[in-house]
């Protein structure tokens, strides 16, 4: 016990000298800390600032955030991806102000109902904002932990989350949780990163198992690699005077809920004449276009897929070919729609 004693106040110590100037450690506003964390996730805090601040200046309030449709959240937040938390955000906001008279619930269980909530993102919640006892273990306290006890659990496995949640409580300082989950968080962004950490000036590297047995290069051990699957996306920009067309993605797929253009996706990369000749879902063989460009495929990397995709610019004259079941767009009006990010970086080329 008196090593993780030691280990805590270090923690701490080192926090106070070297953290970040950041908006949401200026407050114990739930709503704010759980904005912060969920555009957090999975974005670089660079990236995911800009996004905070303008959500925040938006919605000041979760009452704000939920009266809104979601399509005005999804625009606000593209360009983050993993479009998923924003919808499960609206969701949670909802909830919040139907089921407890818009008031974050100060209990960890309730928190962990909301939508889109884990455990992570429940303890940071629960500690910060109402200084409740629970430990945020996320991939720097994963990091952290692991090189400090030198553990070889895979952190990516169910023995593993349970071991590190473990460790994480018994390390927690209970006088000031979210102060000491900011700092063990913070030290493993920005001095036990995950290619260069800084081990010859770090504090506790007489207490470091892996810097004094060679091993911080190892750790944390994961138990394997996602297997990536490739896709191929073919999207028809179809033009007919002032109107271009775009679809709903509604099914349970990548990109849910956003607009795009037509979109028919094949089994490998084709040749132009070979995809328009036997593309039958928007084309039919007496539809009357002209071909006016082609952008050749470019790529989108995703978590768990690699995405291949081009832009085909079709020209249609006559209104009786233009395929059903599409929404019409003025072409100025089509920055107001939600895309996902292949589409948002094609239309700022034009």
């Amino acid at each position: 016990m008196r090593e993780i004693g030691i280990l805590r106040g270090l923690f701490q110590k080192w926090y106070e000298e070297n953290k970040r100037d950041l908006p949401w450690r200026e407050t114990t506003d739930p709503y704010t800390i759980w904005l912060s964390e969920i555009i957090l996730q999975q974005t670089r805090i660079d990236q995911g600032l800009a996004y905070f601040r303008r959500f925040l200046e938006k919605f000041p309030t979760v009452g704000d955030f939920a009266s809104v449709s979601e399509d005005e959240i999804l625009k606000l937040w593209q360009g983050l991806g993993y479009y998923s938390r924003a919808r499960n955000m609206h969701l949670a906001a909802k909830a919040i102000v139907n089921e407890y008279n818009s008031q974050f619930p100060a209990d960890y269980k309730k928190l962990l109902n909301l939508k889109g909530v884990g455990d992570y993102t429940a303890a940071a919640i629960a500690s910060i904002a109402f200084n409740l006892p629970h430990a945020t273990v996320d991939g720097n306290v994963y990091r952290v932990l692991s090189r400090v006890f030198e553990i070889e659990t895979p952190i990516d496995s169910s023995q593993g989350k349970k071991e590190f949640s473990l460790l994480a409580n018994q390390l927690l300082d209970h006088d000031q949780p979210g102060n000491f989950n900011q700092a063990l968080m913070e030290f493993g962004a920005l001095q036990c990163s995950p290619k260069k950490p800084n081990c010859e000036n770090c504090p506790i590297n007489n207490m470091c198992l892996a810097f004094i047995n060679g091993t911080i290069k190892k750790l944390p051990v994961k138990k394997g690699k996602v297997k990536i699957k490739n896709r191929y996306f073919n999207y028809l920009v179809i033009d007919h005077d002032k109107y271009t067309f775009l679809k709903k993605r509604t099914e349970n797929d990548v990109w849910r809920n956003l607009y795009e253009f037509p979109l028919t996706e094949t089994k490998e990369k084709t040749e132009l004449d070979h995809f328009l000749k036997n593309e039958q879902k928007y084309l039919s063989s007496s539809s009357n276009f002209l071909v006016n460009n082609e952008s050749g495929w470019k790529k989108q990397v995703l978590s768990h897929q690699h995405i291949y995709y081009r832009f085909i610019y079709l020209q249609i004259t006559d209104k009786k070919n233009i395929p059903s079941g599409l929404i019409k767009v003025n072409k100025k009006d089509i920055f107001n729609f939600a895309v996902p990010k292949p589409i948002e970086k094609e239309l700022k080329k034009k």
